[in-house]
């Protein structure tokens, strides 16, 4: 008589270590990558690369993340999320690692800029997101987005000033291998998140150039993507170029890269009460409110005198708007289309994101080397922000009607 084996099934993971092991791994995948300011001086100033030439291999770095992002998104919905998030934590550290050896701008294009932006996209915070999209009951989702964001934040809180000790400490090269060390952290964590996504009830099912074709077909969806572009351009020249404009204002390095950690510590309370507010009130509204205040309050800063006081309120005020956006997007995202495609409709949106982080990033070092300011990238972030706020409102808060599964008649 012949015995077949056994097939061997992993136990399902339960809910709570998902969520611990997400939010780690969003912590330390956004904190590594938020905290590149704090490089930009010593790199230019050691290598005598311009501003604009460090900055655009950010911008590149934004933009391969953003177009690496849907097929990551896609391949997590299809093949599982700890798969994609291990490969993408290797191709991070390898960037890093590689990074620090970069000796001329051009090589600093590929490594910082098209290796870390790949790897980046496949194993960064929307990943998690989706993950935890398939995983949280409906009435839940926004807020535990606002969990996954606001661990994204601390990250950057850590990792700002983190980045500056190691710097001080160990030179900005050695600072780069520690920071890939500590991205290799992700690898066992990604097992927790094993895991792909299959149809819920409620959801239509369609092959997934089908389900992006009707989905760029749905209004409130586009005027998503594009107020997202917005948040986009804001994040990447904060995050870039806020060290440097302190600096240049006359502040320490020490206290600039403490005033980048601030905007990081108080986006956790940001993320967390954008999420609870998204599960009870209108989120396009929450959204337009968040970018009509980044406009006003960016205003305030630049017309009142700069000290570290003053940046030092800027930050937390920044802070709790920071990624605010991201838990109530993603809400709207999943609201609209449904977990089924919650990875690679998240990662469309999350495209337009990091196309006005590419611009954000490289018309601040462009500006500032012509100019020797960066005034006019901080009254653009006020206009586009006003506009933001306005593209937001004629949002509709319902399910896409093409992704409602057919009720069958009797």
């Amino acid at each position: 008589m012949s015995h077949t084996a056994p097939s061997r099934r992993l136990l399902p993971v339960p809910l709570p270590l998902v969520i611990a092991a997400g939010c780690l791994i969003a912590l330390v995948t956004f904190g590594a990558r938020s905290s590149a300011g704090v490089f930009l001086v010593p790199m230019t100033d050691e290598l005598g690369w311009s501003r604009e030439g460090f900055a655009m291999a950010l911008a590149i770095q934004n933009l391969v993340w953003g177009f690496t992002q849907p097929f990551a998104g896609g391949f997590a919905d299809r093949f599982g999320t700890g798969r994609t998030l291990a490969l993408g934590a290797v191709i991070y550290a390898l960037g890093l690692a590689l990074w620090s050896i970069s000796s001329t701008v051009e090589v600093f294009y590929l490594t910082g800029g098209v290796l870390m932006g790949v790897g980046v996209g496949t194993a960064s915070f929307p990943v998690v997101m989706a993950a935890f999209g398939r995983a949280v009951p409906p009435e839940k989702r926004s807020f535990v987005f606002g969990v996954a964001t606001a661990a994204s934040s601390m990250g950057q809180f850590i990792f700002a000033p983190l980045g500056q000790a190691f710097i001080s400490s160990f030179g900005w090269q050695t600072a780069l291998l520690y920071f890939g060390l500590i991205i290799l952290m992700v690898v066992p964590l990604s097992f927790l998140m094993r895991g792909n996504t299959t149809s819920a009830p409620g959801d239509a099912d369609m092959p997934f150039m089908q389900a992006l074709a009707k989905a760029m077909g749905h209004g409130s969806y586009r005027l998503l993507i594009v107020g997202f572009f917005v948040c986009g351009f804001h994040l990447a020249f904060i995050t870039v170029h806020f060290p440097a404009f302190l600096i240049q204002c006359g502040l320490t390095p020490e206290a600039s890269s403490w005033a980048l950690g601030l905007i990081g510590l108080f986006n956790v309370a940001g993320s967390l009460l954008a999420g609870w507010l998204g599960d009870r009130l209108p989120k396009q509204i929450l959204l337009a409110t968040i970018y009509l205040l980044r406009a006003i309050g960016t205003a305030a800063f630049l017309l009142l005198p700069i000290t570290e006081v003053s940046a030092y309120i800027y930050a937390a005020t920044l802070g709790l708007l920071w990624l605010a956006t991201v838990p109530l997007t993603a809400g709207l995202v999943s609201l609209f289309f449904g977990p089924r495609f919650m990875g690679m409709l998240y990662g469309v949106a999350f495209l337009s994101h990091q196309v006005g982080s590419f611009f954000g990033v490289w018309l601040g070092g462009l500006a500032f080397d012509l100019t020797g300011s960066y005034d006019l990238v901080w009254y653009l972030g006020i206009l586009i922000g006003l506009a933001s706020a306005a593209v937001h409102l004629p949002i509709r808060e319902s399910r896409a009607p093409a992704f409602a599964a057919p009720v069958a008649v009797a």
